[in-house]
């Protein structure tokens, strides 16, 4: 099953959410993303069906090992793209959200060329 951005952005959250607390349920996910319980329910049924998420007897849900890489290389881009905003001055809040744009539509070879260009910007730096 191939994501859309909206699934994308469940997994990641997910995936900060869990790095943040010991259980995540889909309250959290709702709470954290600004959405509805009815969105949250149909999103994690469609994660769950295909095979991103798994969601155990009390409701707390699990990235599976494809749910996780996913997640990783969105969360990934947003922190790496959000830095890189900010080297440009762009202020904090205004880099989260266009980063938050970026992430889904940018290359794997483009954001590997901004990845390489910031890791060398930030050996420099030192």
């Amino acid at each position: 099953m191939a994501l859309q951005e909206s699934g994308e952005m469940y997994l990641e959250t997910i995936h900060v959410l869990s790095k943040e607390s010991t259980g995540v349920r889909s309250v959290d996910i709702g709470a954290h993303m600004g959405y509805s319980k009815p969105s949250v329910s149909r999103a994690v049924g469609l994660l769950k069906n295909g095979g991103f998420i798994n969601v155990d007897k009390d409701g707390y849900i699990t990235l599976t090992d494809s749910g996780k890489e996913i997640a990783e290389k969105i969360y990934d881009r947003h922190t790496t793209l959000t830095k890189l905003l900010m080297l440009l001055g762009v202020d904090k809040k205004t880099a989260t959200d266009d980063a938050c744009k970026l992430e889904h539509d940018l290359s794997d070879e483009s954001f590997a060329a901004i990845k390489a260009h910031l890791l060398k910007y930030e050996d420099t730096d030192k």
